[in-house]
């Protein structure tokens, strides 16, 4: 029977490798090569490309540990993941809960293209559309003003906040979305009986809801954690000289000041840090899942 069972299981692995092939060979050629291509670069005195002579060295990675302004940008960007992905629990999950329990029929696929319609525009837009809204004289500037019986200054441009919404309205949807995917999968007769049984509807959410959703939960969190830590857009343009982290010195070593090497070096210790911030928090993550 084993034999038979082994037999079975390489023809079918090989009737799979012709509907497997380009999948793998795209991640090869798209992420594979490149990442490859990176760690060889961060281990070099010059990039090849510039035509000077180069030698390995271990120099790019002491930078990091020899320049405190690298580990204090690095910190800053994580708090700024742990604050973008908490504001988009508070706003998404909710979201998510009325989508799933509350609205039916046209009303909810009218609100799921709301959430999803973000998405199907390009990022830069998106963030430029803010700048409009958030600048002195802007779009909420001069709605306040037109409502209030009093004139107000807003401008939120080149801020800390500013950076906010504008990574939260980006990152937003992907909690939805995966909260909307496990609350949806939650029988409505467990919370039926748990208001029966006399629960009230905090109990309900804090011992059934929540629970049972907390895959979602988890999913949405990485989704947004991770990306965040590294982003340079965002923070760039609608945070100005406040908006300094550490995707966004990255961005500097390839596109400003051509050094390859550094850039490529830093961005493997965000990656190592992020992997390890992961390995860490698994176990509890996996209890809450």
């Amino acid at each position: 029977m084993a034999a038979q069972g082994a037999t079975a299981s390489r023809s079918g692995l090989r009737s799979a490798l012709p509907l497997l092939a380009p999948a793998y060979l795209w991640l090869t050629v798209a992420i594979f090569l490149p990442l490859s291509a990176m760690v060889f670069f961060s281990f070099m005195t010059e990039l090849p490309l510039s035509g000077k002579p180069w030698a390995f060295t271990l120099g790019n990675y002491a930078a990091f540990f020899s320049q405190s302004l690298y580990l204090t940008l690095l910190l800053a960007s994580l708090r700024l993941g742990l604050v973008v992905t908490l504001w988009c629990i508070v706003i998404g999950y909710p979201a998510a809960y009325v989508l799933a329990k509350v609205l039916k029929g046209r009303s909810r696929e009218a609100i799921f293209l709301l959430v999803i319609l973000p998405f199907w525009s390009n990022g830069l837009v998106r963030i430029f559309s803010w700048a409009m809204v958030l600048r002195e004289g802007g779009i909420l500037d001069t709605a306040l003003n037109a409502v209030l019986p009093f004139k107000i200054n807003i401008d939120l441009m080149y801020s800390y906040p500013a950076v906010i919404i504008g990574l939260v309205h980006s990152y937003v949807p992907y909690m939805v979305l995966t909260c909307y995917l496990t609350l949806q999968a939650i029988d409505d007769s467990l919370i039926e009986a748990g208001r029966s049984l006399g629960a009230s509807r905090l109990q309900v959410l804090k011992r059934v809801i929540i629970p049972l959703s907390m895959p979602g939960l988890v999913a949405g969190a990485a989704l947004i954690f991770v990306p965040v830590v590294g982003s340079f857009m965002e923070p760039r343009i609608l945070g100005g000289r406040t908006g300094t982290f550490y995707g966004t010195v990255i961005e500097d070593q390839f596109v400003a000041v051509f050094n390859w090497p550094l850039g490529a070096a830093l961005s493997f210790i965000l990656l190592a840090v992020v992997l390890i911030i992961l390995a860490v928090a698994s176990p509890v993550l996996r209890r809450a899942a």
